[in-house]
């Protein structure tokens, strides 16, 4: 039982790019919000973007303009592209979904994915 599962992670340079996916099943993907988060061992969980049902998005501050997400709904899968990748950017990344009347403002994310590692050198 595997509601969302993503892919994509690995190991790259500073400067460098990765396209990660999340394929959803069910409902899972068409919830309220679809988001992806971060964490690193011993630090608070990140929410890095989300997006709603209507396309909007919003970004952390520290991703703006290198991050992307994307929706195919017809394949009911999310992206998120990360180009320019940086060291602070390492981290095991997860993506979420969330049924709620207050779209992306919610604070509770109902399922979650296993996450991929996200590993960037200098």
């Amino acid at each position: 039982q595997a509601p969302l599962v993503e892919s994509g992670g690995g190991s790259v340079q500073a400067g460098g790019s990765l396209k990660l996916s999340c394929a959803a099943s069910g409902a899972t993907g068409r919830y309220s919000c679809m988001a992806w988060f971060r964490q690193v061992p011993g630090k608070e969980r990140e929410r890095v973007v989300s997006i709603d049902k209507g396309g909007r998005t919003v970004y952390a501050d520290s991703v703006k303009g290198r991050f992307t997400i994307s929706k195919d709904n017809a394949k009911n899968t999310l992206y998120l592209q990360i180009n320019s990748l940086k060291p602070e950017d390492t981290a095991v990344y997860y993506c979420a979904s969330a049924n709620s009347v207050v779209g992306c403002t919610a604070l509770l994310f109902t399922f979650w994915g296993q996450g991929t590692q996200v590993t960037v050198s200098s």
